[in-house]
């Protein structure tokens, strides 16, 4: 394994000590915050499993000074994550389809000092093409059937995006010339629907 892996796994570990999940649940669900398993936040919607999260993040592999897309934000705990992992220098937006969950996240993640993350709610299109390209896509719900456009086209070059579509995550990387020069699927996991406007 090579120093920079060491590095990333140091650095997701790090930021999972730093952001505690119960601070992102619903308060009657606190309690059971260790469980690796997801948990329902309101609206057909859920908190991942922290497995599930923590590999995701490894895939993204988001650097300090990053400005990541935060798609289907939810409870605000990826979000803050991302905070943590992109350091002061970096930038986070969080897009989230459902206003109450939008709060709900938003309130979560100023509660908890996240002072480089901004909160959006979804629009008549997928991401948040007004402040593209970002470094870093994050997607935690699953589209149908393929990868959506929009969000391609709202990442840098260079950049990659962690989305799942249908039971598999998919890991993609642009290349300088914004063309996928790099793909890798991971299978086996459950996501809520990813809602297109």
């Amino acid at each position: 394994m090579n120093t920079d892996n060491v590095d990333l796994i140091e650095r997701v570990n790090q930021a999972f000590v730093q952001v505690a999940r119960s601070h992102f649940m619903p308060e009657s669900l606190r309690h059971m915050a260790e469980a690796d398993r997801p948990f329902p936040i309101g609206f057909g919607q859920t908190i991942s499993q922290p497995y599930t999260v923590k590999n995701m993040l490894l895939w993204l592999a988001p650097q300090p000074g990053d400005k990541v897309l935060d798609v289907g934000s939810g409870s605000g705990w990826s979000t803050a994550l991302l905070s943590f992992l992109v350091g002061s220098a970096g930038r986070v937006y969080g897009v989230e389809k459902i206003p109450e969950l939008k709060s709900f996240g938003e309130s979560n993640c100023l509660s908890y000092g996240c002072a480089n993350v901004q909160f959006f709610l979804a629009e008549q299109h997928l991401g948040l093409a007004a402040y593209a390209p970002y470094d870093r896509i994050l997607v935690s719900a699953a589209a149908a059937n393929q990868i959506p456009k929009p969000l391609l086209a709202q990442l840098a070059p260079d950049g990659i995006m962690v989305i799942p579509v249908d039971h598999t995550i998919y890991e993609l990387k642009k290349s300088i010339t914004g063309d996928i020069g790099y793909c890798q699927q991971h299978v086996g996991y459950v996501f809520v629907p990813l809602v297109d406007c």
